[in-house]
């Protein structure tokens, strides 16, 4: 196995094949603290991809309701439970994951850990939803801390990963990393539906299509990102909670890349169970109001400061204002900037492609009508 630089771990790890870095990474923030959990983006990536025959039970974009969502069921705790665990060392200037990751775990004759999901298992797509962790007895309140009862919504879609696990995993070279952006597809010529990309992918974004005898999966809507359009379930999030664009590694982060400044710079941004080790490419704002025991392992070690962080964005412009950026263009944006009260996304030859104001007026109506003597209402 080579040995590769895996930044998100603080640390080089074992991996198939040698560190390859695409042109540019294809990446995304999510903020889970806007999420409403309308499916919106579900159905915006179902109608779109995943209509025909054999498709009917993938999901390539998902939400689902932490902690007792799951789609496949269990798809994080069974992993979790194989891994058996691992320490980060927050000793030095950045933290170290002194674990094993699902590479370096693997079992002989094996090179990735993992596991194949039931055909049951993707029964239950709403499991959870909704549900709280904890209770509220009888005559109890919440105040301030919702430690005592809390959910939130993920949204799952694959995480075009640096070093993907359903392409280490692939016995006939089908799944490729593309140089230009980093986006992880299948090679349906290629493919002869072993499905160990299936179980080896730990966030089984991977789908196996029994009508066609191949794997499929997320495309990142490759053909409009190559049109300078972000994703289809990125243009239809009501919540806004979503930013598509290119990652730079932390030494080559640039202030003036939107995805660079949440991810490197603020720290806001998280990805998703980097102690698997794949280095993922879809980053967290993580939920302020749950509690950072459960966070922290699916977040990683920087949790508490990106909360504090987020919160803190009503004092911070820049970070409010590249906030609201966040759903306000189809367009991707690949620079911002704020000048004043005005923030702006750019493309790569400095286009401006959306102004948004980093407050939106408002303006408060009277409750009665001097001019024609009658007392608004809201009606219904």
């Amino acid at each position: 196995m080579a040995r590769v630089n895996n930044w998100q771990l603080g640390r080089e790890m074992s991996y198939w094949y040698p560190e390859s870095r695409p042109q540019k990474q294809f990446a995304a923030v999510f903020d889970t603290n806007k999420c409403i959990a309308c499916q919106t983006c579900t159905l915006a990536c179902k109608t779109t991809w995943t209509s025909g025959k054999g498709q009917e039970y993938m999901l390539w974009n998902n939400v689902e309701t932490k902690p007792y969502g799951f789609y496949p069921l269990a798809w994080d705790l069974n992993l979790l439970d194989m891994l058996d665990g691992g320490n980060w060392n927050e000793s030095g200037e950045r933290p170290v994951y002194e674990g094993s990751t699902i590479f370096e775990s693997a079992p002989a004759g094996e090179r990735v850990l993992g596991w194949r999901p039931e055909d049951q298992d993707y029964s239950y797509p709403n499991v959870g939803e909704d549900d709280c962790a904890g209770q509220i007895d009888g005559g109890a309140s919440i105040a301030g801390s919702h430690d005592m009862a809390w959910f939130y919504y993920l949204a799952r879609i694959c995480n075009h990963c640096t070093y993907p696990a359903c392409l280490a995993s692939c016995p006939r070279g089908s799944i490729y990393k593309r140089p230009e952006d980093g986006i992880v597809l299948v090679d349906q010529g290629r493919c002869r539906g072993y499905q160990e990309c299936v179980k080896g992918c730990p966030y089984k974004k991977v789908f196996y299509n029994a009508m066609t005898g191949t794997s499929e999966k997320c495309i990142a809507c490759f053909p409009k990102m190559e049109s300078g359009i972000q994703p289809q379930c990125f243009v239809n999030c009501i919540g806004k909670i979503r930013m598509a664009g290119y990652l730079n590694t932390p030494e080559n982060a640039r202030a003036d890349n939107p995805l660079d400044y949440l991810v490197h710079i603020k720290k806001v941004a998280l990805p998703l169970f980097p102690q698997f080790g794949l280095e993922p490419n879809v980053y967290y704002i993580p939920p302020v109001h749950v509690p950072t025991s459960f966070t922290r392992q699916m977040f990683g070690p920087g949790v508490e400061k990106a909360i504090e962080t987020y919160r803190n964005a009503v004092n911070d412009t820049d970070l409010a204002g590249l906030l609201g950026l966040f759903g306000s263009s189809e367009r991707v944006m690949t620079k911002w900037r704020r000048i004043g009260e005005t923030i702006t996304g750019l493309d790569d030859d400095g286009n401006v492609l959306v102004n948004v104001p980093l407050k939106e007026p408002v303006h408060i109506r009277p409750a009665y009508d001097t001019l024609h003597q009658i007392t608004r209402v809201n009606c219904p």
